[in-house]
Formats: structure tokens, C-alpha cells, sequence
């Protein structure tokens, strides 16, 4: 059984930083692409950053961010360990969501559709407010 366990949310103030984890098991990780997902309350779920399988050669580890996250947010993955991460910092308060981690064994180039992805966590509240 696969299981994604999300961990890492909280309440930050603007300006604050905070480091989502996402364990997976039940899977072999490193086949799959992984990523972030966000909802805010009222809107559609949005896909945040993603990283692709180093074992397919023709993606091979890249990493795709979302316009409104570019250069504030870093996804990685430790494949021993079976966990993905996203540091999130500069946080604005319109980055206050629940964050999903999600697997997809989408191969080609990023973002993946969200359609495609097969498993999911079951979030994490990220909260940004003074």
C-alpha cells in the first residue's frame, strides 16, 4: 500500500521560511516524478513545483517551479531516504494553503497534468499571516 505522509506546515510570518517533507512508502520512489500541490481556501488546487525521475534519462532530475514561487521555492529529493522537500522562504501571505505532495509516473518534460498523478498525501496547512 502506498502511503505519502506530509509534514512541516505551520503558521510564518511574511517574510518567514518553512521546509515541507513528504515520506513515501509502499513504492520504489526514484521511478516516479514527485511534486507540490496548493489550494487555497475558494480557488482550484495549483500545481506548486515538481521534480522528475533521475532514473529516465531524458528528464533526469529537473525541476519545474511555478511562476509565483520561482526563486522563493526549492524542491529536492533524497531517494534513500524515500522523501521529497520544499523549502519555501520570502513567504507571502498569498502562499497560505494546504499543501499536497503527489507521484506521477509521468516521464516527459514538466509540469505533469495533475490528472496524471496516482498518489497522493494528505496535506499539509501552510499559513501565512502577521
Amino acid at each position: 500500500q502506498v502511503q505519502l505522509v506530509e509534514s512541516g506546515g505551520g503558521l510564518v510570518r511574511p517574510g518567514g521560511s518553512l521546509r515541507l517533507s513528504c515520506a513515501a512508502s509502499g513504492i520504489t520512489f526514484d521511478y516516479y516524478a514527485t511534486g507540490w500541490f496548493r489550494q487555497a481556501p475558494g480557488k482550484e488546487r495549483e500545481g506548486v513545483s515538481f521534480i522528475s525521475s533521475s532514473l529516465i534519462s531524458s528528464t533526469d532530475g529537473s525541476t519545474y517551479y511555478a511562476d509565483s514561487v520561482k526563486g522563493r521555492f526549492t524542491i529536492w529529493k533524497d531517494n534513500a531516504k524515500n522523501t521529497v522537500y520544499l523549502e519555501m522562504n520570502s513567504l507571502k501571505p498569498e502562499d497560505t494553503a494546504v499543501y499536497y505532495c503527489a507521484l506521477t509516473p509521468w516521464n516527459e518534460a514538466l509540469p505533469p497534468p495533475e490528472y496524471e498523478f496516482d498518489y497522493w498525501g494528505q496535506g499539509t496547512q501552510v499559513t501565512v499571516s502577521s
